[in-house]
């Protein structure tokens, strides 16, 4: 029976890992998407002046 339980508990955690690592996954390629559109907007802002 204990075995059992370690088994399942384990089985919990582990899909319950993926489904976080995943999260964590989406939201870095967000954050990575925003950054690069804001520096990109920043250095066309630059340009603009400077020319």
């Amino acid at each position: 029976m204990k075995y059992i339980l370690l088994i399942a508990t384990v089985l919990t955690v582990f899909s319950g890992c993926s489904a976080t690592w995943s999260g964590v996954k989406e939201d870095t390629s967000k954050a990575a998407d925003w950054t690069k559109e804001k520096v990109n907007q920043g250095a066309a802002y630059v340009k603009e002046k400077t020319e």
